[in-house]
């Protein structure tokens, strides 16, 4: 499924092999990359697979433990009522869209095997954590997944867009007071892979007091 080399699965270091542990952990980071929905098909994650996946987000950081998001699965069976969705929040935002436009809006819904929206949870919640500290929390959850979805094999991709703010994303995944949509999450095997981009130099973002 994937051109990295990875070891495969079954064969981790020993919990007595630090240096390798971190080796394999920093090959796993430094390999990952985003992975445009049209290029993911399937298979993607099975039952079990994607139980592993959702079990790394719920590794995240989470202050307070409120688990401050969630996620939501569109299966095969609704991703009509999503497409319908992203075409309709086009034709809000612009009535003038195309038809070209209008079905490219459409198609987004088909893409990637697995697909997913991840939800921020930024109303009242107690303990009070400031959103800034939920929303870092998603963030890490989200890395999770992706990272473990890389380490099985699969190609991942997020996607946002101005539909996320469309009160027909709210009234489509049920979304309650002071829930804010954020991304959708593909998951499948990769087609093709570009070659890895050039990362940011740690001297270009890190300083000191």
């Amino acid at each position: 499924m994937n051109d990295v080399a990875l070891r495969p699965r079954g064969d981790a270091p020993a919990a007595d092999e630090p240096g390798a542990i971190a080796e394999l952990v920093q090959e796993l980071i430094a390999s990952r990359q985003n992975i445009s929905p049209r290029r993911l098909i399937e298979p993607g994650p099975d039952a079990v697979q994607l139980e592993r996946i959702f079990t790394a987000a719920a590794a995240a950081p989470d202050h307070g433990e409120i688990t401050p998001w969630r996620f939501v699965i569109v299966p095969a069976e609704a991703r009509a009522r999503l497409a319908e969705v992203f075409a309709l929040a086009l034709i809000d935002r612009d009535p003038n869209a195309t038809p070209e436009q209008i079905g490219e809006a459409h198609r987004k819904a088909y893409r990637a095997p697995l697909l997913m929206l991840a939800i921020a949870r930024l109303g009242a919640a107690d303990p009070d954590i400031p959103a800034v500290e939920r929303l870092l929390s998603l963030g890490c959850a989200v890395q999770n997944m992706l990272l473990a979805a890389h380490a099985m094999g699969f190609g991942c991709g997020l996607t946002s867009g101005r539909a996320m703010a469309s009160p027909r994303m709210c009234e489509l995944f049920a979304l309650t007071e002071g829930e804010t949509p954020v991304c959708c999450i593909n998951i499948g095997t990769a087609t093709t892979h570009r070659p890895g981009r050039v990362r940011p130099a740690p001297a270009s973002f890190v300083s000191s007091l």
